[in-house]
């Protein structure tokens, strides 16, 4: 054994006792409804003495990688309230103790394997040059973790050949919990890496992404949907171009998930659209995802979770369609007009801003829409003063009426004409009073 390589394992030794040590002092309960222990999980992966001498020293290091994932990966929120106590048990110092512990010791075994380290990343397709030496050893391991994890989450996976196959038996083949632990662990990996390096990584990743977006637990789902957000955030749309068909038809088929990952789907399916359609207003996969979009809207439009969180991350896809937003009109604007006077100042705030933006894309022309838009809009103006955010309510007001002016002239003049005169208004100003 060389020198360097017998430091190595000195190194991994003592920053896995430190981890074990702060694991034994940790208090851990079995988490409710789960028959999965994440202790149990860490025990094995994190090296020993014993282990060190019996197996290679690489897998040594890619076991304890896979710990200080799961460990690291515990400061991620949990998305629904049934899988929250999971990683409740490790505690923040605990995580950040893993992803410190890694992150020193990625740049320690660059001493010993820089080498194989520059290969490797080079085989990938990256300039190992330009990732830092902290992040250098996540992604030679990547190509060996990520299809580990993919195999965990599918495990729990239903078969969708077999129609006979549901939760219950998916779940007997194999705890959920492991599934949510691997797919928690996935996402870490995923988002250590960020651009320009992502895009070569495309034909690892996304294969795990989207089996734990087919898979029937919502938290499994959830981390599939940030892994792709992140993806689609870090690459070019050249480095996509190969899997935007499947990944936007899975986007459409999870814009149905229940409220607690409705949040993510929709910021996921917004991002990816755009980063794939943005030359082409006319996308039928942008069509589609609106339309999906604004069915299930269209069903719950009471939901005050799901419409802020589409009224929040739409914008880009709405300035991606673009003129094609007038072929919408008779579906968005019936939600504008319920919105528009929700009991949340949030809501409010939001929906003024979409119609703002819908309006500057189409000048809302050849629409029936205009009349009713400035009724609405002065009902909003005078029921403003019983709000907290009164004055940003009604400076969005008058900066929608006023390009409204601009852009319709006569008809707008003529509409507005029988609010002209109304005193609670008259704090609009001129041209409008």
């Amino acid at each position: 054994m060389s020198e360097s390589s017998s430091t190595l394992r000195d190194i991994l030794l003592q920053l896995s006792e430190q981890i074990t040590e702060s694991l034994r002092c940790t208090a851990h309960t079995q988490p409710e409804g789960h028959n999965i222990s994440v202790k149990a999980i860490l025990d094995p992966l994190l090296p020993t003495k014993t282990s060190l001498n019996n197996l290679n020293i690489h897998a040594s290091i890619k076991d304890f990688a896979l710990a200080c994932s799961l460990l690291s990966s515990a400061s991620f929120k949990s998305l629904t309230n049934d899988y929250s106590g999971l990683l409740s048990c490790i505690p923040n110092h605990l995580s950040g103790l893993a992803s410190s512990s890694l992150f020193q010791f990625s740049k320690s075994y660059l001493t010993a394997f820089g080498d194989r380290n520059s290969n490797k990343i080079s085989e990938l397709g990256l300039d190992w040059a330009l990732v830092t030496e902290e992040k250098r050893l996540m992604v030679e391991l990547m190509p060996e973790v990520l299809p580990l994890l993919k195999e965990k989450i599918k495990e729990s996976s239903i078969d969708k050949s077999d129609e006979s196959d549901e939760f219950s038996a998916a779940s007997a083949r194999a705890p959920v919990g492991f599934a949510i632990v691997a797919a928690y662990q996935f996402r870490w990996f995923v988002t250590q890496v960020d651009y320009p390096h992502l895009g070569k990584l495309c034909c690892l990743l996304i294969p795990c992404a989207l089996t734990a977006l087919d898979h029937w637990s919502p938290e499994v789902k959830g981390q599939g949907m940030f892994s792709f957000t992140h993806l689609a955030k870090n690459v070019n749309t050249a480095e996509l171009c190969w899997y935007e068909d499947v990944i936007l038809d899975a986007c459409c088929q999870n814009i149905a998930s229940s409220d607690e990952i409705w949040r993510n789907v929709v910021e996921m399916a917004v991002a990816l659209v755009t980063c794939t359609q943005k030359s082409n207003p006319r996308s039928t996969w942008s069509e589609k995802m609106l339309i999906e979009m604004l069915s299930h809207l269209e069903r719950q439009p009471k939901n005050k979770e799901r419409r802020i969180a589409w009224l929040e991350f739409v914008e880009p896809l709405f300035n991606g369609v673009g003129l094609v937003l007038l072929a919408h009109f008779r579906r968005v604007f019936p939600l504008f007009f319920k919105w528009i006077h929700a009991d949340d100042d949030e809501t409010v705030q939001l929906v003024l801003r979409r119609i703002y933006t819908v309006l500057r894309l189409t000048w809302i022309r050849n629409t029936p829409y205009i009349e009713r838009l400035l009724d609405e809009l002065a009902v909003l103006y005078k029921e403003a003063a019983l709000r907290r955010a009164r004055e940003e309510i009604r400076t969005k007001i008058r900066e929608i009426l006023i390009l409204l002016q601009q852009s319709k002239g006569l008809q707008f003049s003529t509409a507005w004409n029988k609010h002209r005169d109304d005193p609670n208004l008259i704090t609009l100003g001129p041209p409008l009073t």
